[in-house]
């Protein structure tokens, strides 16, 4: 008994330390990249990330610059671990019990579609419409730090909680980039992937546990979805369900790949994604776009949309009786935590990276975005921090 209880503990535990300390770094490379690009250095950051690198063997040519490699290759890693994260939870973590998880789940529901229908609602028949999936996630290293902060003044079951419902987030972020944010589809390399697929769903079947059978062909798999015109990080959460796991107490090649990504991920991707993108040269007139439905949308989506959304799907969850309140949790506590929702940084910047080619609304949306979760993270962290 107490083996499993280490075995539910350690990955939660194991998670919640790094993401803080991810977070603080996170928080870092903004600062970082904002004083960059707002220096004599502007033009060398840009260089650099403009920099082609590539392969080139015989007739095979693949060359794209940095924002690539990072936005589509290395992003697609971390898409892996939030696609690893989110089938241990369904099978043994917090989403694996109906009654636990369903809090969770609607709440996170709740906080996906209230944004959106705000954004939807400011930005209504103009060319903006398309960014309407930018306020629905959460960032969860950015709300994990601000949890660290507060301490023992919040209930574990909350971070479980907050934890679970940002897990939910990215799950929803990641069916919306692949069913919405498709633009032309190749069937010729779809049916490549899909035979990719199914190779590895034999490995799986097989109990072939061997990491060494299942990364080339994470690799492939990545190639062809990328040629297939689906987003190229679709592709980690695809590779990730294919990865074995157990129910038992032994390490399962799941929890083995996952303990080998997450700190490169969250000490190394996460923060170049945040120095490479956070690239906003303020000035007057782009605090005046604030005002414009795209940014008006993404503010208020994020800062009184997800608390709203998480908040009263979480009241009609429990009054009818679907849920329980997080043991120990007050109302007061649920409503900071659904502040801290709204915190959408690494998430919402890659939807509206995809969302608008034009670089003068890319602007715009990630300075809405940094507005919106430091509002969002500064309210949830007082009301935390009283209640």
């Amino acid at each position: 008994m107490e083996t499993r209880i280490k075995k539910f503990i350690k990955p939660f535990t194991d998670f919640v330390r790094t993401n803080v300390t991810s977070g603080y770094l996170l928080l870092f490379c903004v600062v970082a990249a904002l004083s960059i690009v707002n220096s004599r250095f502007s033009e060398d950051y840009h260089h650099f990330f403009e920099t082609n690198i590539g392969v080139s063997i015989a007739n095979f040519n693949f060359s794209h610059d940095i924002h690539f490699w990072i936005n589509d290759g290395l992003m697609a890693i971390f898409f892996l671990l939030v696609g690893l994260e989110i089938k241990r939870e369904l099978l043994e973590g917090e989403l694996s019990d109906i009654k636990k998880s369903s809090l969770p789940i609607l709440a996170a529901i709740g906080g996906m579609i209230v944004p959106a229908l705000i954004y939807i609602l400011f930005n209504y028949n103009t060319t903006t419409t398309n960014g309407w999936a930018i306020p629905m996630a959460t960032d969860i290293a950015f709300a994990v730090a601000i949890l660290s902060l507060l301490g023992k003044r919040i209930p574990l079951s909350l971070k479980i909680f907050l934890t679970a419902l940002a897990i939910v987030d990215d799950l929803g972020a990641i069916i919306v980039i692949a069913v919405f944010y498709t633009q032309t589809l190749s069937f010729a390399y779809l049916f490549y992937a899909s035979i990719v697929l199914i190779i590895l769903y034999l490995f799986n079947i097989s109990r072939v546990k061997s990491l060494s059978f299942y990364i080339p062909l994470g690799i492939l798999l990545w190639y062809f979805i990328y040629k297939s015109g689906i987003h190229a990080t679709i592709a980690g959460v695809l590779f990730a369900f294919m990865i074995p796991t157990n129910k038992g107490t032994h390490i399962s090649p799941l929890e083995h790949l996952e303990h080998l990504l997450t700190k490169p991920v969250a000490y190394f991707i996460m923060p170049l994604f945040a120095l490479s993108n956070t690239d906003i040269v303020f000035s007057n007139q782009l605090f005046l776009s604030l005002s414009q439905p795209i940014g008006l949308g993404i503010i208020f989506g994020l800062v009184f949309g997800k608390v709203i959304g998480i908040v009263s799907f979480a009241y009609l969850s429990i009054k009818l009786k679907l849920s329980d309140l997080p043991t120990e949790t007050s109302w007061k506590q649920l409503i900071g935590a659904g502040f801290l929702g709204g915190i959408g940084f690494t998430m919402s910047i890659f939807i509206a990276l995809l969302s608008f080619p034009e670089l003068e609304l890319q602007a715009v949306s990630k300075l809405a975005i940094l507005l919106a979760s430091f509002a969002s993270g500064a309210i949830g962290y007082g009301l935390l921090r009283r209640a």
